[in-house]
This record gives structure tokens, C-alpha cells and sequence, in this order.
């Protein structure tokens, strides 16, 4: 399915999946860089010999790190596109929680379900999605949300 829709028919697709993206690994790299960036260097994430002996058996990707891949789930077939589009917003988030720990080396993807839509001012569209990042081979995704998302229309 394509998901770029006219505003006009956006109504067809309220409490849908609107978007599966394909899988990306999580690497201790990313790990790394991202506990530099927040300054969280939890050994679960960064000591890959202490995190070992801990119940996970690997680091684990921060959270915060998972869910910042959003951001880039969503440019791969995530959510609905609006056409006509000239710009998104993030808007935030109205709740999320983190199910179960992405261990190192893992490969998650997102599946999106579009919740709401509201025109919030002229050419201002709302959109809300229930987005699950799963992991693959593990039954528990590694997160919930839902996800706001602005779109500016032509």
C-alpha cells in the first residue's frame, strides 16, 4: 500500500495498519553514540562484559535510543503521508512504554496504525498513529506509542 493519501480520503484509513517498515539492526556503535550524546553510559549499554553476566546476556539499546528511531521507521513506508505535503512536524508523544529490552545486534521495525486526524488550522493536519516497534524472534515488541505527528499542506 502506498501511503501518500488525499486529506480528503484520509477518513478510509482510521484504525488501520497504514505502514510496516522493513527491519534495521541495532549495533553497539549506535549504542555507543548515543550514550555519548545523552551522557548515559549505563554499563547494561556501553560494558559489553558486565552487561553479559546481567539476566539480558548483551547490552542493550537505551530506550530512549529506540524510540528515537521513529524518526527514521516512519521514512521507511511508516504512517500516513499527506500529499500535497510540505513539511512534518514532530508533535509529540501521548504516551509510550518500553516493553522489552533490544538487545545488541538485534533488528527491529515499526508497524504503524493511523488513530486520528484533525485539521488543527487551515492546511494544519494532526495525525496520530499507534506505532509497535517489534523485535525480531521476540514475541513482546520493544515498544508501544502513540506517536503526534504534524503535516503542513500546500
Amino acid at each position: 500500500m502506498s501511503n501518500q493519501v488525499n486529506i480528503e480520503d484520509i477518513a478510509d484509513f482510521l484504525g488501520k495498519e497504514v505502514g510496516l517498515t522493513d527491519w534495521i539492526e541495532i549495533n553497539q556503535a549506535q549504542i555507543n553514540k548515543f550514550a555519548d550524546a545523552t551522557g548515559d553510559h549505563q554499563y547494561i549499554h556501553v560494558d559489553e562484559d558486565r552487561a553479559a553476566e546481567t539476566p539480558f546476556g548483551a547490552t542493550i539499546a537505551h530506550g530512549f535510543l529506540t524510540l528515537s528511531l521513529l524518526s527514521k521507521l516512519s521514512s521507511m513506508n511508516g504512517g500516513i503521508k499527506l500529499k500535497n505535503s510540505v513539511m512534518g512536524i514532530n508533535y509529540g508523544l501521548d504516551k509510550v512504554r518500553f516493553v522489552s529490552p533490544v538487545k545488541v545486534n538485534s533488528r527491529v521495525r515499526a508497524r504503524f496504525e493511523l488513530v486520528s486526524a484533525a485539521e488543527k488550522k487551515p492546511k494544519h493536519y494532526l495525525l496520530k498513529h499507534n506505532v509497535t516497534v517489534e523485535i525480531e524472534g521476540v514475541e513482546k515488541p520493544a515498544l508501544i506509542a502513540e506517536w503526534l505527528g504534524m503535516t503542513v499542506v500546500q
